[in-house]
């Protein structure tokens, strides 16, 4: 993934196109902490057309913030304009939403191309509403994830078959989703 500083969208919009045309980049991630912005601010649109244009996702981190930081910008409520005002985006929000993740599922449910990922959680601690939407109607809606180096894939999975995924959602949870959003080859 590609990173881009919105505040000069010219140069962005050049990034995104470098990153995925020269670098082989498979998507764009943007945290809206970090510019101290939600989505829906005017700065991350020109990111939003040069990702559809481009054909990669959006990849973004959802939920409140590791750092000391503010934590609004992460409320994923505000992926849910973005995907109606870009809906040819495909947009993965990362970190699981916590503690909006209800909104997270919400969002990734009304929307067909909003996905939620996992990273920054072992399986362990994942919240039971997750779980609950990775075992029903967000069996191909969510994406393993780990947010190495933080977080080893090893330790990112440990607790994964307490969870009580059958074999298909664990292989579309670990893999294959990914590989859809991604355009991954086998």
């Amino acid at each position: 993934m590609g990173s881009v500083d919105i505040s000069k969208p010219m140069q962005a919009v050049r990034e995104i196109r470098r990153c995925v045309e020269e670098l082989g980049f498979k998507a764009i991630r943007v945290l809206p902490w970090l510019a101290e912005r939600a989505p829906t601010d005017r700065l991350f649109y020109p990111v939003y057309t040069a990702c559809c244009e481009m054909g990669v996702p959006y990849c973004t981190q959802i939920g409140h913030t590791g750092p000391l930081a503010p934590s609004e910008v992460g409320r994923p409520i505000y992926l849910d304009q973005v995907a109606l005002d870009f809906p040819e985006l495909v947009i993965v929000g990362g970190h699981i939403g916590y503690p909006w993740t209800e909104e997270a599922i919400a969002v990734a449910t009304k929307h067909e191309n909003v996905y939620i990922d996992t990273s920054a959680y072992t399986a362990k601690r994942y919240p039971p509403e997750i779980v609950r939407y990775l075992k029903t109607n967000g069996r191909k809606k969510v994406l393993f994830g780990t947010n190495y180096p933080m977080i080893t894939p090893a330790k990112a999975l440990e607790g994964l078959d307490a969870l009580g995924l059958d074999d298909e959602t664990k292989d579309l949870f670990l893999y294959r989703n990914a590989a859809r959003v991604f355009d991954l080859a086998a």
